[in-house]
């Protein structure tokens, strides 16, 4: 099988609400919007996708219908400090305050309206211990 395609799905009772959040914080645009389904892209990444879509509709088999529980995105950023102050300033909740990691990564983690955590991230170099367990061609520069 060939995947040619792949982006999260949010299910939440606020399409336009959730929607506008990533359009203002994350720098994304709709490429389609309807009432119950918005489909974003990244405005600096054609391959960066998300879709936004009202958990009770009818597309979604009834006994998975819903919002949105136990998500995390990744959003790895080129400077991961200027997000953190940028969101911060404009009042997003911070759940993890910015840190580097031995795992390789300084980072923070927020949330949107849906309770959805959301980890900005900017690899850097892990310690030695970490460093062992990566793929070489996935260790940063």
């Amino acid at each position: 099988m060939k995947i040619c395609s792949y982006y999260p799905v949010i299910m939440t009772g606020d399409v336009a609400g959730t929607s506008d959040f990533y359009i203002r914080h994350f720098g994304f645009e709709a490429l389609f919007s309807a009432d119950w389904y918005v489909h974003l892209q990244s405005r600096k990444s054609e391959h960066v996708t998300l879709a936004i879509l009202d958990g009770s509709h009818e597309t979604i088999p009834k006994s998975s219908r819903g919002k949105v529980s136990g998500l995390l995105l990744n959003f790895e950023v080129e400077d991961v400090d200027a997000v953190y102050e940028r969101l911060k300033a404009a009042g997003l909740p911070i759940r993890l305050d910015l840190r580097d990691e031995d795992f390789g990564q300084r980072h923070f983690i927020t949330s949107d309206p849906n309770g959805v955590l959301i980890d900005v991230i900017k690899p850097i170099p892990p310690s030695a211990e970490f460093a062992s367990m990566y793929d070489g061609l996935a260790l940063p520069a």
